[in-house]
This record gives C-alpha cells, sequence and structure tokens, in this order.
C-alpha cells in the first residue's frame, strides 16, 4: 500500500504584506522553483545552481525566511556551518480582499488580554510568561489562577483548556449576527521544538464545540518577531495566525471548512457574553499540547482578539 502525502499549501490576501514582499523579487521566485525541484539545498548550492554571489543569495534567503516561505536550519560543514534551506509550501494561492462592508454594515471588534481568563483547568507541563519573565512557578496547574496571570503574554499546558467570556455586544445592540471570529496565533507544544509535531486544538463557544484544527508542531527554528531575548531560544518562539470564523453555513478556519457548526446552533442572541473555551481534549486523535501567543510574544504580538460582523 503506497502512502501519498499531502500538498501542503500558503493561502495569502493583499493584507499579507511580509509573504508579497516575499514573492516580490525574481531572484526569490528562482530560489523558490529551485528548492521545489530539488528540496533542500545550502546557501553555496543554491549560489552554484543559480550563478549569483553568495551574498545576494544570503540577502534574498533571509527574507523568505521572514516571510515564512522557507524553513532554514543550521548543519556542521568542513569549515564552521552552513545554513541548509528547505520549502514550505509547495502552492501559494493569492486571495484577492473582500469588498469593503456597505456603509449601514457594523463590525464590532473586542481584544482579550491573554491572561484574562476567567476559568481554567490544565496539566502539566504548563507555565506562563510574561514580557518579562515567567510567572510563577513552571508545571504548578494550580498557579494558572494566580493573579500574576493578569500579565501574561505566553501560554502553554499539555492537557485541558482555557476559557473566556467576551462581552455579547451586539445583543445591547439588537443587531443580528452575521459572523463571529476568534483570531489567535497558536502551536503545539513539546519539550524543545519540533515543526513536525501535530496536535489537535478544539474551541467550545457557550458550551458547544464548534470544530478541532490541527496545529502542524511547535516552532523554535527563530525567534519570533516579537518574543523576548530573555527567552531561549530553544523554546517555543511563534504560531501558527488562526481565524476561527462561525457563519451561517458552518465553521471555518483561515477559511478552511472544520466543522458544520453554524451560528444558528449557537444562540449568542441569547446570552449576554459569549463563552471561548480553547484547549486539548484528553481523547484527541494528536494530544500535541498547546501553546498560546499573547501580545509581546510570537509572530504578531497580539491578544485573542474577537470580530462580530453585524
Amino acid at each position: 500500500m503506497s502512502v501519498v502525502q499531502k500538498r501542503s499549501f500558503l493561502a495569502v490576501t493583499l493584507e499579507d504584506e511580509t509573504v508579497l514582499r516575499g514573492l516580490a523579487s525574481p531572484v526569490r521566485i528562482r530560489i523558490l522553483g529551485l528548492l521545489r525541484r530539488h528540496g533542500r539545498l545550502n546557501v553555496n548550492e543554491i549560489s552554484a545552481a543559480l550563478g549569483l554571489p553568495q551574498s545576494t543569495v544570503a540577502t534574498n534567503v533571509q527574507i523568505l525566511e521572514q516571510a515564512e516561505l522557507i524553513e532554514t536550519r543550521l548543519v556542521k560543514a568542513s569549515k564552521g556551518q552552513q545554513k541548509v534551506c528547505a520549502l514550505r509550501y509547495e502552492e501559494i494561492v493569492i486571495r484577492l480582499n473582500p469588498p469593503e462592508p456597505a456603509s449601514e454594515e457594523k463590525v464590532i471588534e473586542v481584544s482579550m488580554p491573554l491572561g484574562l481568563y476567567t476559568s481554567c483547568a490544565v496539566s502539566a507541563p504548563c507555565g506562563l510568561c510574561s514580557v518579562d519573565g515567567v510567572i510563577g512557578l513552571l508545571d504548578v496547574p494550580d498557579l494558572f489562577m494566580d493573579p500574576g496571570r493578569m500579565q501574561a503574554a505566553l501560554a502553554w499546558f499539555w492537557r485541558g483548556s482555557l476559557e473566556y467570556k467576551f462581552p455579547n455586544n451586539a445583543r445591547i445592540l439588537q443587531s443580528p449576527i452575521r459572523r463571529v471570529e476568534f483570531i489567535m496565533e497558536l502551536s503545539s507544544e513539546v519539550p524543545g521544538t519540533n515543526t513536525n509535531w501535530p496536535s489537535d486544538i478544539s474551541i467550545w463557544l457557550n458550551g458547544t464545540k464548534i470544530g478541532t484544527w490541527t496545529a502542524p508542531g511547535d516552532y523554535g527554528d527563530r525567534r519570533g518577531r516579537f518574543t523576548p531575548h530573555w527567552w531561549k531560544l530553544a523554546g517555543s518562539q511563534y504560531g501558527v495566525r488562526t481565524v476561527w470564523a462561525v457563519t451561517g453555513e458552518g465553521t471555518f478556519v483561515n477559511d478552511a471548512r472544520i466543522s458544520d457548526v453554524t451560528l444558528a446552533e449557537l444562540g449568542l442572541a441569547e446570552h449576554h457574553s459569549i463563552r471561548l473555551r480553547i484547549g486539548i481534549e484528553d481523547d484527541a486523535r494528536h494530544p500535541g499540547g498547546i501553546n498560546i501567543f499573547g501580545k509581546g510574544f510570537g509572530n504578531h504580538g497580539q491578544d485573542i482578539m474577537m470580530r462580530i460582523l453585524l
């Protein structure tokens, strides 16, 4: 029996300026094409294959790294170390931005600090960090309710969940909800890091499970854009920016359908608050832990964001 590997792809919009910059160069396009054809190559091999100076290749490789279009790692060479490059995605799709909402349409946004959860039930290994240092003690679940959690910018745990309570401002405005989104930066959690460490992360809204998304891995190949320098390089550095959206047609993560749960099943208009619970189920197929990156950590440096489209 043969095993068919899924083709990885990246969907970007016109707002993803870093990725678009990475693609906006004939040299970088040639590098991507070369890696697509030949797999992993070091900077010297890319330079020789394309007939370009090593300095030119090194500069463009750095831009491709920043755009997260390639992954790199340092390996021992006969003289020091060399950087080996590999393609992250086999296909890249650029989506045109949707039309601007009509003037009568409204968008409500609420930014929730990572440490402002109202309840938790987590298991070790686990921990919290602020932008200045570790909060309390590591691997002590009871300390997740310490008041110091209010400063958290990074949270991780192996099993369990955190729950947040967002105000349901749509109910106050007496406006029907067309779409609700939760935007956060997530990764798996493994001792050290491992880019191939899948973990099934689930979300519940007001007690209803809306779906599960599998985080590909725990990323530590380079420092996150916002991750403070005191945080060890061997630790989790950044995650994937995920947009969880529930509409009248179903539930989606980054435009990929994950379940048939619709807004009608959530009955949000009946509740004064919208409770978001995020975590790892005990019977998850891929129980690989979770990192949640808040403002001051990761590649996006943002709190957990709720967007309601009316």
